[in-house]
């Protein structure tokens, strides 16, 4: 394609374009434009662009044009390209200038200028592109010599305007102000230059606020002025009252503190926040609680009941009730509250139809008493009594008795006029608040008086009691049912049936019962239809001898084994094994000798208990070995002592009922106690050790004062060799140790 052909087709390319733009123009959807203009930087500038409003950083600053615009470095362009050849770029806030390198000077005659208006560097006399004066420094010719000078923006280190050089290293350096102070509770804003006459501009952090000067300048002697802005913290001041609500909790009024409201009593939470929060702007944020007041509405009815109500709903509104006519009050509280989750408590009231005969009993034997629930307190009531009596050992006795009684109590007691030894029916009948007739029947057994008096048990299996009714001409005929249980062996169960006649005024009877066993005699009789029930406890006897194997050995201890004895007379309790001297086996008493332990420091005792089991833990033909240095219970099983004598007892004990008994029986006889090949094998190779530590020691010192460690002295291997001899000999026997030992204790 020709030039001439491709500018022919740019004016139909051009309107493809806009007609392309114009289509999508008519594309968007119309919607309400918000307020942007109000939303712009403080270094923005609000346009209108296409009929929106568009916020646009000003000359010399870059961002978004709403959150933030920054400075602009035009000098990251390059010098070359923004302020021309042979130049540097200063960048200033918002703007920049430019300065000729050293051996160029500005077209304007000036020492900074800003490359719009055609201004350039053009190069100057070769005195001043000589070089003469080193980097950053110009020369100016002076009448037969010349000076150098720093550049614009440099300053000689010692403080002079000018020098002339002479072969010493002279430095122009770059003047500027260094980092800009620090502001409390402030932070920089955009970028900055540390040329004299730039500025630094701060704002406060949030929650702070200031209302004086937020720039620094940096001084023509380099230091920066001090600023002026001081940030103070916001303080949203005394929290705002909130409707029925109070402040429950303030941590401050600064920047981000809290205060939290609670509804006064009697209102609740409807909506809104509990906590209110004070933001950057000085203001409380959140403070939109609303507490409306507590109501339970109309409280709930209970049946059989009438309501007494001031008909308030609020908090603590109380609302009363009572039983109707016919119903009585059943406990429980007799009102219900408003509570703060707005509904009426639950209650236990109830109202329950009237009793008029409620927990009747007969008491004294010929007394009646009841309930009255009539829900009505002092009304009167009618009650009548009509009494049947018979006697069965009298055919011919009969009684037939009415009466009435009005009373207004609510537990009515009523005692009747009855005869001894006679059985009654006694009806007892009145009218409801409904006018329908409500009776009761009860029985009652008048005793004989005095049939059974001062009864008394003696000599733990024998009754007596005295008997002063028919006289001592009549005989009575007792019958009595005796059974007996324990409760330590279920198996066991002891009955006796028998009959005794007696016309004595004080009978005595003996039983023939079981030790250790709880008894109920039950006692009738016959003609007076009159039975009286006692009961009776024996105590336990000394159980039965123990079943145990005699042994008696010479030289050594033996094996025992332990058979367990029967529950005869009272409940095996413990079994212990005893250990005494063999010369005192004559004087063993079984009781007297209680739990002496092995231990012990009471030196008139030559014995001890080397073990107790309780029975439940016993097994039949169960193993003991003596001195075994176990505990069983609390008492020790001491190593028995070489070359002394000994005597084994075994002793079973029971407890029952707050009494102990016992029986003893001679186990084992032990003479000539000696030591076992074990033992002495145990102690030659205590002795070898010895022998053995003692060569080592004296080797060593040698060794020590010869300093010579080139080989193994030969006491150390013969220590070595009978060691490991000695060792083999013990494990060839399988046991290392015995239970005859001597115990650095000596027995009681």
């Amino acid at each position: 394609m020709s030039p001439g052909s491709g500018r022919a087709l740019a004016p139909l390319l051009l309107l493809l374009a806009l007609l392309q733009c114009a289509a999508r123009r008519r594309a968007v959807v119309k919607r309400s434009v918000p307020d942007v203009c109000a939303t712009c930087h403080v270094h923005a500038t609000c346009h209108q662009i296409e009929g929106k409003s568009v916020c646009i950083c000003n000359y010399g600053f870059v961002g978004n044009g709403r959150t933030h615009c920054q400075d602009k470095d035009e000098c990251q362009i390059g010098a070359s390209k923004i302020c021309g050849n042979h130049t540097l770029c200063h960048n200033t806030h918002g703007s920049f200038y430019c300065v000729c390198l050293d051996g160029y000077r500005a077209s304007n005659n000036n020492k900074t200028f800003i490359p719009n208006d055609g201004t350039n560097c053009t190069d100057i006399d070769e005195c001043e592109e000589s070089g003469l004066c080193g980097h950053n420094a110009k020369c100016v010719n002076t009448e037969g010599s010349y000076e150098c000078y720093c550049n614009d923006g440099y300053k000689l280190e010692n403080g002079e305007r000018s020098f002339h050089p002479d072969g010493n290293t002279v430095s122009c350096r770059e003047i500027g102000c260094g980092s800009p102070p620090e502001m409390k509770h402030g932070y920089v804003v955009g970028n900055y230059s540390l040329l004299p006459g730039s500025a630094v501009h701060y704002e406060c952090k949030e929650g702070f606020y200031s209302n004086e000067g937020k720039f620094s300048y940096c001084t023509a002697n380099e230091t920066w002025e001090p600023a002026t802005l001081s940030c103070k913290g916001v303080d949203c001041g005394v929290p705002p009252s909130v409707l029925n609500a109070h402040p429950a909790s303030v941590s401050g009024t600064t920047y981000g503190s809290e205060v939290t409201y609670n509804c006064v009593h009697g209102y609740f939470m409807a909506s809104g926040n509990q906590t209110a929060v004070c933001n950057a702007r000085g203001q409380w944020d959140g403070t939109d609680l609303v507490c409306k007041e507590i109501d339970c509405g109309k409280p709930l009815l209970i049946p059989h009941t009438e309501m007494t109500w001031d008909n308030s709903t609020t908090l603590r509104s109380r609302v009363y009730y009572q039983c109707k006519e016919g119903y009585y009050f059943n406990g429980g509280r007799n009102f219900s509250e408003c509570t703060i989750d707005q509904s009426w408590e639950n209650i236990t009231f109830i109202c329950k139809e009237e009793e008029l005969f409620s927990n009747l009993s007969i008491f004294n034997e010929t007394c009646v008493k009841w309930e009255r629930k009539t829900g009505r307190l002092g009304a009167q009531k009618t009650y009548t009594f009509r009494i049947l009596g018979q006697r069965w050992d009298e055919k011919t006795f009969s009684e037939d008795v009415i009466f009435n009684i009005t009373t207004n109590k609510d537990n009515p007691k009523v005692c009747l006029d009855l005869d001894s030894g006679s059985n009654y029916v006694v009806n007892i009948t009145t009218i409801s608040s409904a006018n329908i007739p409500v009776s009761v029947t009860v029985a009652v057994q008048t005793k004989v008086k005095e049939a059974f008096n001062n009864v008394l048990i003696f000599n733990d299996t024998c009754l007596k009691w005295q008997r002063n009714v028919r006289g001592t001409d009549v005989e009575d005929r007792y019958s009595f049912h005796v059974q007996g249980q324990r409760w330590y062996q279920k198996e066991f169960f002891h009955e006796m049936i028998f009959d005794l006649t007696t016309h004595k005024q004080a009978p005595e009877v003996c039983f023939d019962l079981q030790p250790g066993t709880n008894y109920s005699v039950n006692i009738s009789m016959a003609a007076l239809n009159f039975s009286l029930l006692v009961s009776m406890t024996t105590q336990i006897t000394d159980p039965p001898f123990p079943d145990v194997e005699f042994v008696a050995v010479t030289g050594s201890a033996p094996l025992l084994r332990l058979r367990k004895a029967e529950d005869q007379n009272g409940p095996i309790s413990f079994y212990q094994v005893i250990v005494l001297p063999l010369d005192l086996q004559s004087t063993f008493i079984c009781d007297s000798f209680a739990a002496a332990n092995f231990f012990s420091n009471t030196t008139d005792v030559k014995g001890y208990v080397a073990a107790e089991f309780r029975a439940k833990d016993v097994a039949d033909n169960m193993p003991i070995s003596l001195g075994d240095r176990h505990y069983y219970g609390k008492f020790y099983n001491a190593p028995l002592k070489l070359g002394e004598e000994y005597c084994v007892f075994l002793r079973v004990i029971s407890e029952w009922n707050k009494v102990r008994t016992q029986s003893c029986a001679i186990w084992a006889q032990i003479k000539n106690l000696a030591p076992t090949p074990q033992y002495m094998t145990a102690i030659g190779l205590g002795s070898v050790v010895a022998v053995c530590l003692i060569l080592f020691l004296t080797f060593s010192a040698a060794r020590s004062y010869l300093h010579n460690t080139v080989s193994s002295p030969p006491a150390a291997l013969a220590c070595e060799a009978v060691y490991l001899s000695a060792t083999m000999d013990t494990t060839q026997m399988g046991i290392t140790s015995s239970f005859l030992e001597t115990e650095n204790v000596s027995l009681l």
